[in-house]
């Protein structure tokens, strides 16, 4: 059963929606992709299909690089220029849509861990009806009615 069925958007609420996304990814994802790390030859496969990101979840690769003296700027310029981003991953906006699924997420996935940005990445998933992929195994653990790959 899925627990979020009660989350309905509002009559002639518009969404952004990725028409050619096929997964959504989570920062930590990308991470593995961008590192090279065990796992990044399952982030390729779902980016040459086409994936989506939340903006909340771009925030926060672009901390991390931050966090190691990088700016987050000439980051995002870069991965623009490798058409990256803009090509195979697409940025999309939290909506207030989002935030409602992920206060309801909060009591279901509390035990597990998950952070503010997971369940944001959950919520977006939920929202398009996308597969989501993630490097955090503890999502393995979760059912929230949404197809959950774990990269590594």
């Amino acid at each position: 059963m899925n627990l979020l069925s009660n989350v309905v958007k509002k009559p002639g609420e518009k969404v952004a929606v990725s028409n050619a996304a096929s997964c959504v990814l989570d920062a930590s994802a990308l991470l593995v992709y961008l590192h090279g790390e065990p796992g990044v030859e399952k982030v390729a496969d779902a980016l040459e299909q086409s994936a989506c990101m939340s903006a909340v979840n771009w925030a926060e690769v672009l901390s991390w690089f931050a966090e190691r003296g990088q700016d987050p700027r000439e980051v995002g310029l870069t991965l623009t220029e490798k058409s990256l981003l803009g090509g195979l991953l697409e940025i999309l906006p939290m909506t207030e849509q989002d935030s409602l699924i992920v206060a309801q997420l909060r009591p279901l996935t509390k035990t597990y861990g998950l952070s503010l940005g997971d369940r944001v990445c959950l919520s977006l998933g939920l929202r398009l009806n996308l597969p989501v992929f993630t490097a955090d195994r503890a999502w393995s653990a979760i059912n929230v009615g949404l197809a959950v790959q774990i990269v590594r």
